[in-house]
């Protein structure tokens, strides 16, 4: 898609090019046109030339990004601000520009998929209950085959232990089940090959309610679970004490997604179908009762949220088909609320985005920068922030996984 999309912009260029300056290239051989739309390319793809002279060293491309940034921060170029022409070059930098190459073909359709914190594994897991962690490392090999327990609907998350041992995966039930992945076995079938543990988040006085669970993540230090549920709660479960250890009411619908903030355990990030994003201080929260923060700007609900890790930063993916970057700084104590502005004949699970919708934007936006492009469509789309050692972000929709890549200045 995006070497046809760079063809026909070359094309248009070279066309208007033609019909601008086709008085002084009449008579010319075709060759020198081409020449003309090569000389149109660098230009559009060459950083700033006052960028490219900061600093001390040579000043061949491509030119480092570390360079052209102190030079943006310094207003070399005069704009404050880098060109289309400054933002392709640098993208040129770390864009994939190989692919994509088929690893694995499976008879349903892809729920989840993440890399593991240091790039080196990445999760699959599928509407058949079944998951696999593929090592990458090693030309993306089937580490570990994993059958799940009898799920209701689909695998709905999972979350790979910070030590890469144990791995929890989650349905539509208060049951999230873990497993030994740092076994020598490749395959594990549910307490048959290995025993798939059950952890129950339900809490013995709730009168055989059941609700299933949409997010898990493990804590940092690997000695907690927070969860998202479709009761419109966070629930953490201590994995120590073997029971659940809060639960907040949090949202007035679905918790879509939830996160540990930072490595510290304190905050939560947390994202539901009522539009909002929460951030929640444990340290305070049963003296307040509520949440430390709220963030608005989606006007649908939302499907993902990851953290920075540094318990400031977040990103969220939402159904208005656009991903957001946040400040918790920016957080208020209320949310903004925008009546009508929702579609409610709209549903994301089998209709196209409405098209009037994509240029409504929320009046009370607070978050820092919005990305746009992709689709959120069919499932709970996700989003990360690329593992440290990989340019990567994925989403999984169908039978195929979708990659899309913002550059997050």
């Amino acid at each position: 898609m995006s070497t046809l999309f760079l063809h026909n912009r070359l094309t248009l260029e070279s066309d208007r090019f033609d019909e601008v300056g086709s008085s002084q290239t009449s008579g010319k051989p075709l060759h020198n046109l081409e020449h003309e739309v090569a000389q149109l390319t660098k230009l559009r793809s060459a950083p700033h030339e006052r960028l490219t002279q900061f600093g001390p060293g040579k000043r061949d491309l491509p030119v480092s990004v570390v360079k052209m940034l102190a030079g943006r921060e310094g207003n070399y170029s005069g704009r404050g601000r880098f060109s289309s022409a400054d933002r392709c070059h640098v993208l040129s930098r770390y864009l994939p520009v190989k692919g994509p190459g088929l690893v694995d073909h499976m008879p349903s359709r892809a729920y989840v998929s993440q890399f593991s914190a240091d790039g080196s594994l990445f999760i699959a897991a599928f509407q058949d209950s079944q998951i696999r962690i593929y090592n990458v490392d090693r030309g993306w090999k089937i580490q570990k085959n994993i059958q799940a327990k009898t799920m209701r609907w689909t695998v709905t998350d999972t979350s790979l232990s910070p030590d890469q041992h144990h791995l929890v995966y989650a349905s539509m039930s208060p049951i999230v089940c873990m497993v030994n992945v740092g076994s020598s076995q490749t395959e594990s079938l549910a307490n048959v090959a290995e025993i798939h543990e059950g952890l129950d988040f339900s809490s013995g006085d709730d009168g055989g309610y059941s609700f299933g669970i949409f997010s898990v993540k493990f804590s940092t230090d690997g000695h907690e679970l927070v969860a998202g549920s479709s009761d419109d709660s966070i629930y953490v479960y201590d994995l120590e004490a073997n029971k659940p250890s809060l639960r907040i009411l949090a949202h007035t619908s679905d918790v879509n997604t939830v996160c540990f903030a930072d490595e510290s355990g304190h905050l939560i990030y947390s994202g539901s179908d009522d539009t909002l994003c929460k951030v929640w201080d444990r340290r305070c929260f049963k003296a307040m009762g509520r949440p430390a923060g709220v963030l608005t700007g989606h006007l649908e609900g939302i499907t993902f949220i990851d953290s920075k890790g540094d318990g400031r930063y977040f990103i969220s993916n939402g159904k208005d088909q656009a991903i957001k970057l946040w400040d918790i700084r920016r957080m208020t104590s209320k949310a903004t609320c925008i009546p009508g502005h929702r579609s409610s004949e709209w549903d994301y699970r089998w209709m196209d985005y409405p098209p009037q919708a994509k240029d409504i934007k929320h009046p009370s936006d607070q978050s820092i920068a919005s990305y746009r492009g992709h689709s959120v469509l069919r499932t709970l789309i996700r989003c990360y922030f690329s593992p440290a050692s990989l340019v990567k972000s994925t989403s999984t929709l169908d039978h195929m996984m979708l990659a899309f890549i913002y550059m997050i200045w």
